[in-house]
């Protein structure tokens, strides 16, 4: 299928979601790695692994062009190689989303809603935090929140984030699309963040962006 959306948030930021429905072969033929690249492909042992690094690259040459390029730092944090954009990827089972900016940092996370997140909610929720108790709800609720979580550990970019114990998702009114407010508060951080987020089939998706201080 490819590229499923192209939604500028604004003049600076877009968002883009690859569903993965092409085989291997179709997918490496639509886009061009570089040497740095097909070795990084070739040593990559699963097929599904394979597909990922090819969506990612599929859906950025969709969104900025066939010139574009990922690197990664020690941290294995995405950024592009010329440097025009701050760049946050996402995927899981047949989804594949990338954030993009020129001008502010950003952090996008999607989730598959398939396993049974409340045997292992303790381990992200902490006890500021509250869900609704209807289990279908209760489910996508639990699932918004991993989501929110990961973006903000990955705006955050700094080492030593308890994703339950210095990240915390305030109250709010659960829909298919809508709006919710996150704290980060670590000794080198403390930011409070809005962030987005949407049901896609039956994908959680929630992303954020944000001009702040890294050094805070």
């Amino acid at each position: 299928m490819g590229c499923i959306t192209k939604h500028f948030l604004n003049e600076y930021s877009i968002l883009g979601v690859w569903k993965i429905e092409e085989d291997l072969k179709t997918l490496l033929e639509s886009v061009v790695l570089d040497p740095e690249e097909k070795k990084k492909y070739r040593g990559f042992r699963s097929n599904s692994r394979k597909l990922e690094f090819l969506s990612v690259r599929a859906l950025l040459s969709e969104l900025l062009g066939k010139e574009s390029r990922i690197v990664y730092n020690k941290n294995n944090k995405p950024f592009l190689k010329d440097g025009s954009h701050f760049i946050s990827i996402s995927h899981s089972h047949k989804l594949t989303a990338i954030l993009l900016s020129t001008n502010e940092k950003v952090g996008i996370d999607l989730e598959y809603m398939s396993v049974n997140i409340s045997a292992f909610a303790f381990k992200f929720m902490n006890r500021k935090e509250k869900v609704i108790k209807d289990p279908e709800n209760r489910k996508y609720q639990l699932y918004l929140h991993w989501c929110a979580k990961e973006a903000l550990y990955k705006i955050c970019d700094k080492e030593g984030i308890s994703i339950r114990n210095n990240i915390t998702i305030e109250p709010f009114k659960l829909m298919d699309s809508g709006e919710l407010k996150g704290k980060v508060h670590t000794d080198k951080i403390r930011e409070s963040f809005d962030l987005f987020y949407t049901r896609y089939d039956n994908y959680a998706i929630v992303w954020t962006k944000k001009n702040y201080d890294e050094n805070r």
